[in-house]
C-alpha cells in the first residue's frame, strides 16, 4: 500500500426515528411539521368543501382554509448521529383510520394542543397511551399567546406526571426543536430508567 493511500475510517449512518405529530383538526400540525422540516415538507393538503359541511367542526377556527387528507412528511437533522422523520397525522375524525399504518414503526409522538379546543386533544392523547408509545404534549401558542401556564393544562388533560408539557408556537423553528428534543430526551430516559 503506497504511504499516500489512506483508508477512511467507516462513518456510520445517523439512527433514524419517526416521529408523529398529531392532535385534533387545525391544532397546527401541518405548520409545525413546515416549520421544523430541513426539506420542504411532503404535504397532502385538500381544500375544504361543502361536503365537509356538518362533519368538520370549524368552530374556533373558521378561517381554516384546507385541511391534511393523508399525512404531512419532514425531516430535521438534531444532531450528527440523528435524524427525525416527522408524520403529521390527519385531524379530522373521519380520517383517523390512518393514525395506525402511521404509527406503525413510531417511537414517540407529540400531541399537539389548542387550548381554544382542548377536547380535541383526548383522541391523540387516548391513542399513545393505549399503544404504549411516548409522548409529549405540544400547547401551540396561537397569535404567540399562552393563556394557561403547562401545570393548569396537565390537570385540565388529566395527563400523568411523566408526559411532558410544553408551552410552544408551531409558526417557529426554534420552538418546535425545543419540543422534538424534549420528546427525544423522554425516550432516553424511558430506555435507561431501571425497570421496577
Amino acid at each position: 500500500m503506497a504511504g499516500s493511500e489512506r483508508t477512511a475510517a467507516p462513518v456510520a449512518a445517523p439512527d433514524t426515528v419517526k416521529i408523529l405529530i398529531a392532535g385534533g383538526f387545525g391544532v397546527g400540525k401541518t405548520t409545525m411539521v413546515g416549520a421544523v422540516s430541513e426539506i420542504a415538507p411532503l404535504r397532502t393538503e385538500e381544500p375544504l368543501t361543502v361536503a365537509g359541511l356538518g362533519v368538520d367542526d370549524l368552530k374556533g377556527i373558521e378561517e381554516k382554509r384546507s385541511t391534511t387528507v393523508a399525512l404531512d412528511f419532514g425531516r430535521i437533522t438534531i444532531g450528527d448521529d440523528l435524524v427525525l422523520y416527522l408524520f403529521g397525522t390527519p385531524g379530522q375524525q373521519r380520517f383517523w383510520f390512518m393514525w395506525n399504518d402511521l404509527s406503525v414503526g413510531a417511537l414517540g409522538a407529540v400531541v399537539l394542543v389548542d387550548v381554544r379546543r382542548p377536547e380535541s386533544s383526548f383522541a391523540a392523547i387516548d391513542f399513545f397511551e393505549r399503544r404504549g408509545i411516548p409522548f409529549v404534549v405540544a400547547v401551540n401558542g396561537f397569535h404567540g399567546r399562552h393563556p394557561y401556564p403547562a401545570d393548569e393544562i396537565r390537570e385540565a388533560l388529566a395527563l400523568p406526571a411523566d408526559v411532558p408539557v410544553l408551552l410552544c408556537d408551531a409558526r417557529e423553528r426554534e420552538s418546535c426543536r425545543e419540543v422534538l428534543i424534549a420528546l427525544i430526551d423522554r425516550l432516553i430516559a424511558d430506555v435507561t430508567s431501571p425497570r421496577a
